[in-house]
């Protein structure tokens, strides 16, 4: 079987010897000491996962996480940093990032965090590209709605949240694993964006009566088509 494809960005030269001495066994990865190279090499060829730092010379990780969500918003980024404050680990997860590993970790932390995010990868690949939700066509690559008149633009929350619900159809779904898989964190004010744009959803099929995005008190949401 093909290893997956690792693309490691880090500027200590001890930490990247151990993490991809570590990791070269289990898969292809790749290694680039700033995130200018790193980008250059994203650009190149085709990887399956990013591993970031952040304190790294021409683009730092937050930066490098931008320009790689703007060409690809579904390969998995995790950062890995000695930055433990929470508003980087906010901040890196309001990027794009799927998730946010504080130095140091355990080797099999880090393997186990990679292996969930390529299962989870692959899944969202199996899926079509494009969807019918009611009389619309939803492309969640480039955020649209689209019925035989109108486009409708979501922004990128809006149209996570509704391919999390398409892929979970007639599923009950817990408010903390719906903020885990789009927000990456499941706090308050996360909770309260979280009502904000499920409102936004409802507005936006609000024609669709046959489409129903049902509150469950206490426990979370479940979205449904008849």
């Amino acid at each position: 079987m093909e290893k997956s494809k690792i693309l490691y960005a880090e500027d200590d030269e001890t930490i990247a010897f151990l993490i991809q001495d570590s990791l070269e066994n289990h898969y292809n990865i790749s290694c680039y000491r700033d995130g200018k190279s790193a980008l250059e090499a994203f650009n190149k060829e085709t990887f399956d996962i990013c591993l970031l730092d952040i304190m790294m010379p021409e683009l730092n990780g937050f930066e490098l996480a931008e320009r790689i969500r703007e060409k690809n918003t579904e390969i998995p980024i995790i950062f890995i940093s000695a930055k433990a404050l929470k508003e980087d680990r906010i901040k890196g997860l309001k990027i794009g990032a799927d998730d946010y590993l504080v130095k140091p970790f355990s080797i099999e932390e880090l393997i186990l965090k990679i292996e969930v995010f390529l299962r989870r990868s692959k899944k969202t690949n199996a899926f079509p590209s494009k969807f019918k939700v009611g009389k619309y066509t939803f492309d969640p690559k480039n955020y649209t709605l689209q019925d035989a008149q109108n486009m409708i633009t979501l922004t990128q929350r809006e149209s996570d949240l509704l391919f999390y619900f398409i892929r979970n159809k007639n599923t009950v779904l817990k408010r903390q694993d719906i903020l885990k898989a789009i927000w990456g964190d499941d706090d308050y004010f996360m909770g309260r964006s979280l009502d904000v744009f499920i409102s936004r959803l409802r507005k936006v099929l609000a024609e669709e009566e046959n489409i129903v995005i049902e509150n469950l008190h206490g426990i979370g949401f479940r979205f449904s088509e008849k």
